[in-house]
Formats: structure tokens, sequence, C-alpha cells
């Protein structure tokens, strides 16, 4: 399973919260409320940032052996590395169910609840969708 590192800087703040960002992924930046929490936040921010980036075709850059940190962080500040699991990330993402309206006839809608079938519409709509589009039941 492909693994994934980047070093993020962890900035102190006067509340005893951090920000992070991610010196070779402008824009990929998170924060927490203490360090645990915000290196969750990284983690989180991180998948989701290159899950993004590939999903819009972006070339993945490489990470740095040494970060470039930014001369306006406060001090005190961490590098840390933070790793991600992209493929597991792509699957959960892509097979988190999303809530979508439809609309059907009312008599078929009663039809459907007066059933002894115990009609469930998701896995209805879900399997019909699958068979329409010759996708493999999985």
């Amino acid at each position: 399973m492909r693994k994934v590192t980047y070093f993020a800087v962890f900035e102190p703040s006067e509340d005893g919260g951090y920000s992070v960002y991610f010196p070779d992924l402008p824009g990929c930046v998170s924060f927490g409320e203490d360090f645990k929490a915000a290196m969750k936040g990284a983690e989180e921010a991180l998948g989701l940032h290159l899950y993004g980036m590939e999903k819009d075709g972006e070339e993945i850059p490489v990470p740095a052996e040494a970060p470039m940190v930014d001369p306006d962080t406060a001090a005190g500040y961490l590098v840390v590395p933070v790793s991600v699991f992209p493929d597991m990330v792509k699957e959960e993402l892509d097979n988190k169910r999303v809530k979508t309206t439809l609309t059907l006839p009312a008599w078929l809608k009663e039809a459907a609840e007066h059933s002894a079938m115990g009609i469930n519409y998701s896995r209805v709509l879900e399997t019909a969708l699958k068979d329409i589009l010759g996708i493999a039941q999985r």
C-alpha cells in the first residue's frame, strides 16, 4: 500500500493551539487546539489535499528532504513528518454514502411502503444504477 510523507510546520498560537502548513503543498493547511488535535487535522488535511489534486489530474510534488519554513513563521515552531495512505483515503471518500433526492409516483411509493418485502430505496436505486451502467456488484 502506498504511503506518502510530507513535512508539516506546526506553528504555536498564543492560546496553546497550533496552525499547520505544508511547505511542499501550498494551500494545504490545518489547525488544532493542542498538538494532538493539530496532528490529526494535519493528517486529514494532507489526505484530502492529495485526493483533490489526484482527482483534478494535478501533478503531486515530490516531498522535499528538508522543508522550506516560511520566514514569517512564529518562534517555537515544530517541523514534523506527516504520513497518509492515499489509496485508503480515496477508497473511503469514493465509497462515502451521499444523500440524493428522487421523485417517483405517489402510488409506487405507497405500494413499496405497504409491501412485505421491506423495500430499501437506497439499495434498490444503487442496484439499478449499477445494472444500467454495467458496473459489477461489490
